[in-house]
């Protein structure tokens, strides 16, 4: 046999053909397979990495696969080969039944791009299963009497399979009798009969045994067999009839089970056994048989099943009617099932993002998901909509597939994380609607710095706080989350009296607790001016600060510090002085004092707590100072003691004491005389010190008395200048003592406050000069009428004048003129407390500055330029108490002093223990020199 001609140009034509089919299906993005049905699992059906211009490897990079709607997979994907593979055994008969033509339908998803692929597979029928009669034998009855040529239907074989692998014809066994007939019918369908060829004998056969098979094509073709018997009976010559040849009905899916489709009606116009007609179903199927029953004795078909529209919406239904000797009848049933919206819509999340970053894009695809109604016409159109207030929106693409994308950029701050519900909903009537819930978390980034709930704070805190006490809280919130919210505190740096802040105060960086590292001292440190920063542990991390302000409370911890009158350091005790004859009121002195706590703790009051008179003396309660509570009387001790506390208003209140020793003198000689005779040494070896510097003193007085009588001797030379004053002047009189003094008797120091008399007396000339100076002010300005007062009055009179007058050398009364008001008295004393022995300095720097005082005051006498006033230059008694005067300077020991000639006298410790008493001060000369000489 030759070989069949080669046509090159048709080839070429052929694969053009074929390429430009392949470039229109990717296209429109639809690719058509076909399989045979009972394939192996993972059975070859296509290349679909091919089809899709893919390489084999790019299917899983680019996230390929086919999208599943719930039902079961039948092909599935090979990665590595790349081609689409059955996913097991598939049945064509089970999916399409008898359709001629069966198409599965899938998607392909490729993920990265978000883009469907339609996929199209058609099931090609194998001849797997034979024709069935579904009976196993099949009995005839014919009379005997029949005529040849007359048909008797028999059963009809069923075979599943199409086309050529269907039923394709019937084969009768072989009967002189009987032949087979299969003629087709209206509707196309050929349906085997039994045709008699030759008169029955009964009596010579009774019944006949025939095997009707009915056999399929294809390659192997399979056959069914059914028995026929056909028995003999008496004569029954009319069949049954159907009143009529179809009976059509239709039918709601949602009928309940029972309900009762319609009754089917033949009638036979035989009598008897030949004339009762009974029903049955001429092709009974599975699905039929679950479907519906057909009573045989009344023909009600009634329902037995569910009947789904979405499943099925046709049902064709043979019936046939016979007699008792067995004629037939046959009709169809047709059942159109009618559509109700029963089936909500379904969503199938095909592709979805849990998670996107709050600064993505608007037009984000968060997810892309599938919708399907199984119902039909209005029932099965579908609506996806979601609220209208949520940042996105949903978008149609292939199909019934639907994306939701961002309609704007998301703020996580505002909302974290969205429950978007995404609502299907049919046209039915009523409409029926599926929820799906999508969850998605809005990512954080750090747009966000911590802030602070207040502009600045402000805290408290006691002085003397423990070290480590916590002081304030403080909190800054971040609306980021995760480390981006996490903010940690602490202190910009800064010093405070040459330290840095760091070493006062320190803030946990966690919890923002700020702790004092040190006690403080409101009278150090009033006030912190911090400055507190808070930062995030985000990339880059934001911060933000505020101010802080922290303000020491003060707590009464410091007691009143009293300044005036301060006490001696050398142990003596501190006197003031006042007149002997001062009145009710009289100013005495005054109790300064402070406190160093501020607003109440500050605040002081001054009590008399004890006094050694009571009701002499009165304290000011909020001045402090010290007032003759009535006039002094003869009776009155010399020597008051008053014990004064100064109070603060403190919780609790803080108290300071001091000691006052108020001596009550007419002039400064009976003070120095009166306050020698009030004191008395209390340690044995204090008076032995006293005496010798008493014995010290006295030796230095000699020397200053020789000096003195040589200087009296040179001015009788020049007596003739002050004719005018002995005219003028009276006796000599004893002279006042300066008032409201405050002596140390211990270390015989004295604070003339506002007016001191000075006194230059001499022992070795008839003549004696008295000086009268101004009234002296501390710390007030000098009144006009001081200022225009004359020079101080110099009175020289002879001695010897005056000796023979008894009255003369008696002490005058106090003049009055040394009073003065309060506005004249110091404000401090120079004076401290010390013990009250009333003994001579008792150290060698105090007998030194003694005795230099003596020997100054010796050379102003010498030199009669100046008076004992104190002008100014000099190192006169009354120069240290000029308003000059402040409480720095240094103590004045003139009051010991015992001038020759003068009233005054000394009174020594070992006098006192000798037992003998101080010489008076109004003897006369004579009597002063028989002391020198002792």
């Amino acid at each position: 046999m030759a070989a069949p001609p080669y046509h090159p140009d048709c080839s070429r034509l052929v694969g053009i053909c074929v390429l430009l089919g392949a470039l229109w299906k990717i296209q429109a993005e639809q690719i058509r397979y076909s399989v045979p049905e009972e394939l192996e699992k993972g059975s070859y059906v296509g290349n679909i990495a091919k089809d899709l211009g893919l390489e084999p490897r790019e299917l899983e990079e680019r996230g390929v696969r086919i999208v599943s709607r719930g039902r079961t997979q039948l092909f599935a994907l090979n990665l590595r080969s790349g081609s689409l593979v059955t996913a097991g055994r598939i049945d064509r008969e089970e999916l399409c039944d008898r359709s001629p033509k069966c198409v599965v339908s899938l998607e392909i998803l490729l993920e990265d791009k978000v883009k469907i692929f339609g996929i199209e597979v058609e099931i090609i029928d194998v001849n797997d299963n034979a024709p069935t009669f579904g009976i196993e034998q099949r009995e005839i009855k014919v009379a005997e009497n029949e005529n040849p040529g007359t048909r008797f239907p028999l059963p009809e074989a069923f075979d599943p399979d199409v086309g050529v692998n269907s039923l394709q014809g019937y084969q009768l066994s072989s009967n002189v009798h009987f032949s087979l007939d299969v003629p087709s019918g209206a509707d196309g369908i050929r349906s085997p009969e039994l045709v008699l060829e030759l008169a029955l004998d009964r009596e010579e056969e009774a019944v006949h045994h025939l095997l009707l098979t009915a056999f399929d094509g294809g390659d192997l073709a399979h056959s069914g067999t059914v028995k026929i018997h056909v028995t003999l009976v008496d004569t029954n010559d009319n069949a049954p009839v159907f009143t009529q040849p179809e009976y059509h009905v239709n039918v709601l899916e949602n009928v309940p089970v029972g309900y009762r489709l319609l009754t089917v009606k033949a009638t036979d116009p035989d009598e008897g056994a030949n004339g009762e007609v009974t029903y049955s179903f001429r092709k009974v199927r599975d699905k039929m048989s679950q479907l519906f029953q057909l009573n045989s004795l009344t023909g009600d078909i009634t329902i037995l099943g569910d009947l789904d529209y979405e499943n099925s919406g046709f049902h064709d239904i043979d019936v046939e009617a016979h007699d008792g000797p067995g004629l037939r009848a046959r009709s169809k049933v047709l059942v159109t099932v009618l559509d109700v919206n029963d089936n909500a819509p379904e969503v199938t999340v095909t592709s979805l993002t849990s998670s996107i970053q709050e600064t993505s894009s608007p037009g984000t695809v968060i997810a892309l998901f599938n919708v399907h109604d199984s119902d039909s016409g209005e029932n099965g159109l579908v609506t996806c909509s979601i609220l209208d207030n949520l940042p996105f929106t949903l978008e149609k693409t292939y199909g019934n597939y639907h994306r939701l994308l961002t309609r704007r950029t998301l703020d996580r701050e505002e909302v974290s994380e969205y429950n978007i519900t995404v609502t299907a909903t049919d046209h039915g009537i009523p409409p029926l609607s599926t929820e799906t819930h999508i969850l998605l978390q809005v990512a954080d980034i750090n747009d966000n710095p911590p802030a602070f709930p207040h502009a600045s704070y402000s805290a408290y805190i006691p002085e003397n706080n423990p070290k480590g006490a916590s002081i304030l809280s403080m909190s800054a919130q971040d609306p980021d989350s995760m480390e981006n919210a996490r903010v940690t505190y602490s202190l910009a740096e800064d010093t405070l009296h040459g330290m840095p802040l760091s070493s006062y105060v320190s803030i946990n960086s966690d919890t923002g607790v700020l702790y004092a590292l040190r006690s403080f001292d409101y009278e150090q440190i009033r006030d912190l001016q911090l400055l507190v920063t808070a930062s995030d542990s985000g990339e880059p991390p934001l911060s933000s600060n505020v101010s802080l302000s922290i303000f020491i409370l003060d707590q009464n911890d410091n007691a009143p510090e009293i300044l005036y009158p301060t006490l001696p350091t050398d142990g003596s005790t501190g006197v003031e002085l006042a007149p002997r004859y001062a009145e009710s009121g009289y100013l005495v002195t005054k109790v300064v004092a402070v406190d160093r706590d501020s607003g109440q703790n500050a605040w002081l009051s001054y009590h008399l707590l004890k006094a050694s008179e009571p009701g002499l003396f009165q304290v000011g309660l909020h001045t402090g100072e010290v007032r003759t509570a009535r006039a002094l009387l003869d009776r009155d001790m010399l020597k008051q003691s008053l014990v004064v506390v100064v109070q603060d208003h403190g919780q609790p209140p803080l108290s300071a004491t001091i000691t006052l020793t108020v001596a009550l003198a007419d002039s400064i000689p009976d003070v120095l005389a009166d306050l020698s005779s009030l004191e008395s040494p209390d340690n044995p070896d204090d008076s032995d010190l006293t005496l010798y510097l008493v014995v010290a003193v006295a030796s230095v007085s000699c020397v200053f008395l020789a000096f003195v009588i040589v200087l009296l001797a040179l001015r009788l030379r020049r007596w003739h200048a002050s004719r005018l004053l002995q005219a003028a002047g009276g006796g000599l009189l004893g002279v006042p003592a300066s008032a409201s003094q405050f002596v140390g008797v211990d270390g015989v120091r004295a604070f003339l406050q506002t007016y001191s008399h000075e006194v230059s007396l001499t022992a070795g000339s008839r003549e004696s000069h008295v000086i009268f100076p101004q009234p002296n002010y501390v710390d007030t300005l000098l009144s006009q009428e001081s200022c225009g007062k004359s020079e101080p009055l110099l009175i020289t009179q002879d001695i010897s004048e005056t000796k023979g007058d008894a009255s003369l050398h008696q002490q005058a009364p106090p003049n009055t003129d040394w009073r003065f008001s309060q506005a004249q008295r110091p404000g401090t004393s120079g004076s401290q407390n010390g013990d009250e022995t009333g003994t001579w300095p008792n150290n060698q720097f105090d007998t030194e500055m003694l005795q230099a005082m003596i020997l100054a005051s010796a050379s102003e006498a010498a030199d009669g330029s100046s008076t004992l006033g104190g002008g100014a230059g000099t190192m006169g008694l009354s120069a240290r108490y000029g308003p000059q005067f402040t409480l720095q300077h240094v103590p004045d020991y003139r009051q010991n002093v015992y001038i020759p000639g003068s009233n005054a006298t000394l009174t020594n410790a070992a006098g006192k223990r000798d037992g003998k008493a101080p010489a008076g001060g109004n003897g006369s000369k004579k009597k002063s020199g028989k002391k020198e000489k002792k």
